[in-house]
């Protein structure tokens, strides 16, 4: 059965996003708290948390995609649909850094965890 409150629209794999840190195709943001972000992150991602987005968004270069990451990939889907609904080019890591951790991709720190929300 499919989850009608995930948007596939709007969601990329975790292949996807290691392919624009690799080539600089999109603008990674984590939009976790900053504990969650000190406790591992993927690298080359910019540290943005979900509460101060708003007010940083015209620091966010415009012209060029954009993927939103959190633990799950439910804080940054909310994150992509506005930034959608504002017209830029926005998605979200389906399934978050979770699923990142869990496919054995690389993690900053080295030893990096998923912290808890």
């Amino acid at each position: 059965m499919t989850n009608p409150l995930v948007n596939h629209d709007l969601e990329v794999t975790c292949a996807d996003v290691a392919q624009a840190l690799e080539d600089g195709s999109a603008i990674v943001i984590d939009v976790r708290e900053p504990y969650e972000w000190e406790a591992g992150r993927i690298p080359g991602t910019r540290h943005i948390p979900l509460e101060r987005l708003a007010g940083e968004a015209e620091s966010i270069d415009a012209s060029r995609p954009v993927i939103f990451q959190c633990r799950l990939g439910v804080r940054s889907l909310m994150a992509a649909q506005a930034f959608k609904a504002a017209g830029l080019d926005a998605t979200s890591l389906a399934g978050g850094i979770q699923a990142w951790a869990d496919e054995g991709r690389p993690m900053e720190p080295d030893g990096g965890t998923v912290a808890d929300h």
